[in-house]
C-alpha cells in the first residue's frame, strides 16, 4: 500500500483536530484511497510533548525539518496569521511539497502570490477549512458548481458574529453583554475584532470571490462594517417589520463589474439565511444552471475544521497517487484566465434602508426630515415614532424604498447637522 506523508506545522486547536481526525479515520481512509495516510512530523514551538496515540509521530521546533525531509509529500500550515505562516507556505512550495492551510487572512491577501508559486512549481494548495469550517464550500465552488457562472454570493461566514446577534435577538440583551458570554463559552476571542467587525467575514467573501468569478481581488477591495453598534432596539423594531439581522457578506456578479461588501443587513424572515442562528454558518450561492443553493453548517470548531483540513489532504494524496496533479485548478480558473476586474463602487449601491434617528420631541422635526429625504430622492415607506426616551429625544424609525447609497449618505449627513438631532443617525441596510 502506498504511503503517503504529512508534515504539520502548529499543533493548536484545529492542527491537533486535524491529527485527531487523520488517526480516527485512518482505516476508513485506507478503505476510501488505498492509500496510508501517515502524520509524520508536527512542528510546534510551545509544544513539549505529543499525546501518547502520536508515540509514531516525531515532534520538531524547526519547521524547516519538515521542508528539508524528502519522505514528506504535503506540509500542512496551521498557524494562523500572515508571518511566518507565509513564508513557510512559500518555503514548502519551493522545495516541491504540496501545502493545505486553513488561513483565510493569508490566503486573502497573500493569495495572489501564493497560488502562483505554487502553478509555476506544479504543486497543489487545499484550502477547504479557510471558509466556512467543516462546510464543503470551496469543493462545491470548484466542482459541484463549475458548470455555472455564479450569478452572486451571500452568506453567514463568521460563527462568533452570528452567536452574538442570535443572542441579541432572542433575549434582547446588549452587544457588550453578549459578547463577554461569547468570550466566557470560547466562541469569541479575547481581541474579537476581526470577528465583530466584519474582517474575518471579508477575508472568506475574497476567497469565495476568486474562486466563483476568476477575478483577481484584494481585501481592500472589500467595503465593511461590524456589528459592535448594533443595539436591541435595532433588532426589535427589525422583529417588527419582519426581518433577522445579520452580518452578511454579499457580491453581485454583474459582467464588467461585482460589488464585494460585508455589513449587518436585515434579512426577511422567510429567507434561508433568516433561520440560521447560534455559531452556524450559512453560504448561498446563486448559479445561471443550477439556482439557489444553501450550504450550512459549523462554521468553526476544532474537529469540523479538523475534517476539512483532511479532506485537503485525502484529495492531495490521490492525486498524487494517480499522477494526476493539478487536475483541479487551485481557483477553480486556469491561472491564465484569472483577469482583474472593477468592483462596483459602494456609493452607487442601491437598495431599502432602515434608519434610527434620535431626535428631540419638537413641532415639526419628521416634516424637516421626510424633507431631507425628498430632497435627496428617498422615498420613505413608513415610519414608526416611539415614546419620549430619558433624554428628551424621541427615537424616529423610518424605512425606505430602494434608495442610492450615494443619496442615503448626503442625506444622513445633513440630518445628523441639525441640531434636533442627539445622537448620529443609524442605518441598516435591508435585503431585498
Amino acid at each position: 500500500m502506498k504511503e503517503i506523508k504529512v508534515g504539520l506545522i502548529g499543533f493548536g486547536t484545529v492542527g491537533s483536530g486535524t491529527a485527531e481526525v487523520l488517526l480516527e479515520q485512518a482505516k476508513n481512509l485506507e478503505k476510501k484511497t488505498g492509500l496510508k495516510i501517515t502524520l509524520k512530523t508536527v512542528a510546534d514551538i510551545v509544544a513539549d510533548a505529543l499525546p501518547e496515540k502520536f508515540a509514531g509521530t516525531i515532534l520538531s521546533k524547526d519547521a524547516n525539518e519538515i521542508f528539508t525531509d524528502p519522505e514528506i509529500d504535503i506540509v500542512v500550515e496551521l498557524i494562523g496569521g500572515l508571518e511566518p505562516a507565509r513564508t513557510f507556505m512559500l518555503k514548502a512550495i519551493e522545495a516541491g511539497k504540496h501545502v493545505v492551510s486553513a488561513n483565510k487572512a493569508l490566503l486573502s491577501i497573500h493569495g495572489r502570490e501564493i497560488f502562483a508559486a505554487a502553478a509555476k512549481k506544479g504543486v497543489e494548495v487545499g484550502f477547504e477549512a479557510s471558509v466556512g469550517g467543516g462546510i464543503p464550500v470551496i469543493k462545491s465552488l470548484k466542482e459541484g458548481l463549475a458548470a455555472n457562472n455564479i450569478l452572486s454570493i451571500m452568506g453567514i461566514m463568521n460563527g462568533t458574529a452570528n452567536y452574538i446577534l442570535s443572542q441579541m435577538t432572542d433575549y434582547g440583551l446588549p452587544f457588550d453583554e453578549v459578547l463577554k458570554d461569547a468570550q466566557e463559552k470560547g466562541y469569541a476571542e479575547a481581541d474579537p475584532t476581526y470577528d465583530v467587525e466584519g474582517i474575518d467575514t471579508a477575508h472568506k467573501l475574497v476567497i469565495l470571490m476568486m474562486m466563483a468569478y476568476g477575478i483577481n481581488i484584494g481585501l481592500e477591495d472589500v467595503s465593511t462594517e461590524g456589528i459592535s453598534q448594533i443595539k436591541p432596539v435595532d433588532i426589535s423594531f427589525a422583529k417588527k417589520f419582519g426581518y433577522r439581522l445579520k452580518l452578511l457578506a454579499i457580491s453581485k456578479n454583474h459582467g464588467d463589474h461585482v460589488e464585494a461588501r460585508v455589513h449587518p443587513t436585515m434579512v426577511p424572515d422567510d429567507h434561508m439565511l433568516a433561520s440560521i442562528n447560534g455559531a452556524y454558518n450559512g453560504i448561498h450561492f446563486k448559479g445561471d444552471m443550477v439556482g439557489n443553493v444553501l450550504l450550512y453548517g459549523m462554521g468553526a470548531g476544532k474537529m469540523p475544521t479538523g475534517s476539512a483540513v483532511a479532506a485537503d489532504i485525502v484529495d492531495i494524496a490521490r492525486n498524487i497517487a494517480n499522477g494526476s496533479v493539478g487536475r483541479v485548478p487551485a481557483l477553480s480558473y486556469l491561472p491564465e484566465m484569472i483577469k482583474d476586474c472593477s468592483i462596483t463602487p459602494m456609493e452607487s449601491l442601491r437598495c431599502p434602508y432602515y434608519f434610527r434617528i434620535s431626535a428631540l420631541d419638537k413641532t415639526g422635526v419628521l416634516a424637516t426630515i421626510a424633507g431631507i429625504l425628498g430632497k435627496n430622492d428617498i422615498s420613505i415607506e413608513s415610519v414608526i415614532q416611539k415614546d419620549r426616551q430619558d433624554t428628551g429625544a424621541v427615537p424616529i424609525v423610518i424605512r425606505t424604498h430602494e434608495a442610492e447609497e450615494k443619496a442615503v449618505q448626503a442625506a444622513i449627513a445633513e440630518i445628523d447637522s441639525l441640531d434636533i438631532c442627539v445622537e448620529k443617525t443609524v442605518k441598516i441596510r435591508i435585503l431585498e
